[in-house]
């Protein structure tokens, strides 16, 4: 019989499910939950990885984003058991944001091989759990003062979220880059990547926070869904009459409209007025009306 390695095994997988390895689909726009909006429940030991689908599934809610830092070791058995906890609650894997795996935009080649190799594992846990895409990030030990020093840090990052793309292609998926901080909260600069790495499963996680004061979050969401593969409702208090308080959502969700988008639309809390639990239940009777 002849031997089939982890790759050849995650390509056949893929291509098995067409409808979870595209990021969009002909359908309404679906709900997903971040699972950073539960982080202080894990991190406080009150629920785990394991337990998230069952949460996202009372709540209604189909889609999860899971998050690499929430996760226990992630052992063959342990991801067979994230797969059945997603059976049994009718949820479904749309993405995996990856943190703490390195500079993708260091200054080092060898750092650089060496964090695209860190996240090359996550593609695959994410491809075995039936996702579209890993969200990375665009983080430089340069913090970039001049245009030429953005430039060095875009062609860093460029290199490497080409390899990591293409390794991504082989099992269906997608590499995603969030605005989170960094150079990565100038559109400008993410424009710019997208079009120098230039590949159809390389694009962008839109979110509507984690934009600095001067920047104009509308404008700067407006620029990045053009290569939207998700997009992060980022929410932070809401008020008596269900809308949230410090972003136009209705505005957000206009220009995501406009943008033909039509995938999933992620829920992540982080405000402190409500709990986790009911900040995520707001979240969600909001999406409701454009979900329909």
């Amino acid at each position: 019989m002849p031997v089939v390695n982890r790759r050849d095994l995650l390509r056949a997988l893929s291509m098995t499910l067409p409808s979870i390895a595209l990021a969009q689909s002909d359908k309404a726009l679906r709900i997903s939950l971040a699972e950073w909006s539960v982080h202080r429940a894990i991190q406080g030991q009150k629920m785990t990885n394991l337990d998230f689908p069952r949460y996202a599934s009372e709540l209604g809610i189909e889609g999860l984003e899971f998050v690499n830092a929430l996760w226990a070791a992630p052992t063959q058995g342990y991801i067979g058991r994230l797969r059945t906890a997603m059976k049994q609650t009718g949820t479904r894997c749309v993405l995996i944001m990856c943190d703490d795996e390195g500079m993708m935009g260091h200054s080092s080649l060898a750092v650089r091989k060496k964090t695209v190799d860190n996240h090359r594992k996550w593609i695959d846990y994410c491809a075995e759990l039936g996702g579209h895409s890993i969200r990375t990030n665009m983080h430089s030990d340069i913090n970039p003062k001049t245009a030429e020093e953005k430039e060095s840090v875009l062609g860093y990052c460029a290199d490497s979220f080409a390899s990591l793309a293409d390794y991504a292609r082989m099992v269906g998926l997608n590499v995603l880059i969030e605005n989170h901080w960094g150079l990565s909260s100038d559109p400008d600069a993410i424009v710019a990547l997208m079009k120098k790495v230039g590949k159809s499963n390389f694009g962008t996680l839109p979110d509507f926070g984690n934009f600095p004061k001067e920047v104009d979050r509308y404008e700067a969401v407006k620029k990045m869904m053009p290569y939207a593969k998700g997009v992060s409702f980022k929410c932070y208090d809401f008020g008596a009459d269900g809308k949230e308080t410090t972003i136009d959502m209705d505005r957000m969700m206009k220009i995501v409209a406009e943008a033909g988008y039509k995938g999933f639309v992620g829920i992540e809390y982080e405000g402190k007025t409500l709990s986790e639990l009911d900040g995520a239940k707001a979240g969600k009777k909001f999406l409701d009306k454009y979900a329909a």
